[in-house]
């Protein structure tokens, strides 16, 4: 067995078992979430100590276009050194042959993190907390549709047939019934998260025609975005085996509610290891109120990042299961902050705003920074909401111009995200966003072309 395979997690080794390992995968995310990277032979895997990759691929679009994010050297797309997370080490059960794949982290020439590569981003953030004796914990809970295959752009996405012959069912929230009509692709997701080694909380259907949710343990904020990074792929891979696809995007099919990654936090004392949310007789301190005013105050300025396409916007309507506002309750669905049931140990604020087509290094990595903002700088929310959100003001950028506008403008989410990422993260989205603007939709066809 190679050296590395020391540091390589149990669920890899035994998805292995006797078998000769083919391959390994080296990947990396690149700012829409897109697993970039190389596949290499496991022979010369265990020979290399890094690859290379040019660092443009941070400047790439989510259509393959390129922004013109480059430093002051200029465009000349220099290589950046990759180097394997062997914690990450995972297996991939979907190919032909016996795969594993690693996430790596960039560097640039001078062994420094690139600060525009989101895994990195993270890292910054969750140091940050450390450095003030805090220790971060996230559950991020991912929604999605399993949708029937699409491969014109120009038709409308429609439910995936299920087992039962018929489309999948809208306003079946919680049915088992409809969780069944989806069993094999579910159980294809059960075996590859298996083998992977990632433990699923519990898998609901949500109130959308084909829309599921899979729940994830707490844990380090890092390696649960690396899990959902990882997921989106599984998911996709589990959905092509049975003739359906899945589907990330904010808001997929035009009367069904969009798809959230609700994130989950709490913060630990890491010299204590007491939730610090929590006092000693058990009740709310100042951090779990200061954190609660930094997402009040600051996602609206960083809600490019959590909602990062022109689609995510058209998540936000009201009574569709998605906030309009920044209010925060206790066991309230309609906020944008919500305070689930627990005891005091587990007393977590529950971001509601992040879109499930941010990258989730990203969505974790901005909703922190706002929550650590609200921290150092002691921050009080807003009077607790009482009664229906939907009934109350908007309070969030409702176009993708005016949030990257907010963006732009937050430079105090700079400071905490880092101004390179800020700064190559607003010119990509730009780029998007123009290119966007220059696309003419079947609406404006059918209702300009003849009146106006």
């Amino acid at each position: 067995m190679a050296d590395w395979y020391k540091d390589v997690p149990q669920a890899a080794i035994d998805y292995l078992g006797e078998h000769r390992l083919d391959e390994v995968e080296c990947i990396i995310s690149d700012l829409p979430g897109i697993a970039r990277g190389k596949a290499v032979p496991a022979s010369k895997f265990a020979r290399q100590e890094y690859f290379h990759l040019p660092d443009s691929i941070f400047y790439q679009t989510v259509t393959g276009d390129w922004a013109d994010a480059a430093d002051e050297d200029g465009w000349i797309e220099k290589d950046m050194t990759l180097r394997p997370d062997f914690s990450t080490v995972s297996a991939a059960p979907w190919t032909g042959d016996w795969t594993l794949q690693v996430i790596h982290d960039a560097y640039d020439r001078d062994g420094a993190p690139i600060p525009y590569s989101p895994r990195n981003v993270l890292k910054r953030v969750v140091d940050l907390y450390r450095a003030k004796g805090w220790e971060p914990v996230v559950a991020p809970e991912m929604e999605f549709y399993l949708v029937a295959r699409n491969t014109d752009p120009g038709q409308e996405i429609k439910p995936m047939m299920g087992r039962s012959g018929r489309p999948a069912a809208a306003r079946q929230a919680y049915s088992m019934t409809a969780v069944d009509e989806f069993g094999p692709v579910i159980d294809d997701i059960y075996d590859f998260a298996e083998h992977q080694g990632f433990e699923i909380d519990g898998i609901t259907q949500e109130g959308g025609a084909g829309q599921l949710e899979i729940n994830l343990r707490h844990g380090d904020p890092v390696k649960l975005a690396d899990e959902v990074f990882y997921f989106k792929r599984l998911i996709r891979e589990a959905a092509l085996r049975h003739n359906c696809f899945a589907t990330f995007m904010a808001k997929p099919i035009a009367d069904e509610p969009g798809s959230a990654m609700h994130i989950h936090h709490s913060i630990i004392d890491r010299e204590t290891g007491e939730n610090i949310f929590s006092g000693p007789q058990g009740g709310e301190t100042d951090a779990f109120y200061h954190f609660i005013a930094g997402l009040q105050n600051h996602l609206p300025a960083g809600l490019a990042v959590m909602a990062p396409y022109v689609n995510s916007y058209r998540r936000y309507v009201k009574e569709h299961a998605a906030p309009i506002n920044l209010e925060w309750a206790r066991d309230n669905r309609t906020t944008g902050i919500r305070i689930p049931l627990s005891g005091p140990a587990a007393r977590r604020v529950e971001n509601r705003i992040a879109g499930m087509d941010c990258n989730p290094y990203l969505g974790i990595a901005l909703s922190l920074a706002c929550g650590y903002l609200g921290l150092i700088k002691e921050e009080r929310p807003r009077r607790q909401f009482k009664g229906n959100a939907y009934e109350g003001d908007g309070d969030i950028p409702q176009v993708m111009g005016q949030a990257l506008d907010l963006f732009d403008e937050a430079t105090e989410l700079h400071e905490i995200l880092g101004a390179d990422f800020a700064r190559v993260y607003s010119i990509v989205k730009r780029t998007e966003y123009d290119e966007f603007l220059q696309v003419i939709s079947p609406w404006e066809r059918e209702h300009l072309l003849l009146n106006v």
